[in-house]
């Protein structure tokens, strides 16, 4: 799986000109599901990045979680992550997962995420979306589970 994680003071998802998730401070989870991702990846790195330490403690320093801040998260599905671009102009989509896999794939990742007591608005999985963020920091951060 990947996912592209950034720590904001707010967010939100609109679709068809509603707003359908919103966060304050807090994480930004966008995710896409690769070919051969099981939920137990997903499971993995829905805790891997709860315990990321990458919120300000008292002196500044990241050195807080998600969790231990009280924040919640955005999570938005985004299958465009898996964008082969190593050929000519036009991105390839053909190493994420197919729809019906990448929905499953995320209904879990965000189930798991939940079950971590991290309070969880999501996007729609396969909607025209419209994000709007305030990133904090800014702190963007890439994982790719496969490395």
């Amino acid at each position: 799986m990947l996912a592209l994680i950034q720590r904001v003071t707010e967010a939100q998802v609109e679709v068809d000109g509603d707003i359908i998730g919103k966060v304050g401070e807090g994480l930004l989870i966008l995710i896409c599901a690769m070919q051969g991702d099981t939920e137990a990846v997903g499971a993995k790195l829905a805790l891997k990045i709860s315990k990321l330490r990458i919120f300000r403690d008292n002196q500044g320093h990241m050195n807080r979680s998600i969790q231990d801040t009280g924040g919640s998260a955005l999570i938005v599905s985004q299958f465009t992550l898996g964008a082969d671009t190593s050929r000519g102009n036009r991105p390839g989509f053909s190493k994420a997962a197919n729809p019906d896999d990448g929905q499953r794939l995320y209904d879990a990742f965000v189930t798991d995420f939940k079950a971590l007591g991290i309070p969880v608005e999501t996007g729609q999985f396969g909607a025209d979306m419209k994000v709007l963020l305030l990133n904090d920091g800014p702190v963007t951060i890439w994982i790719d589970t496969e490395s």
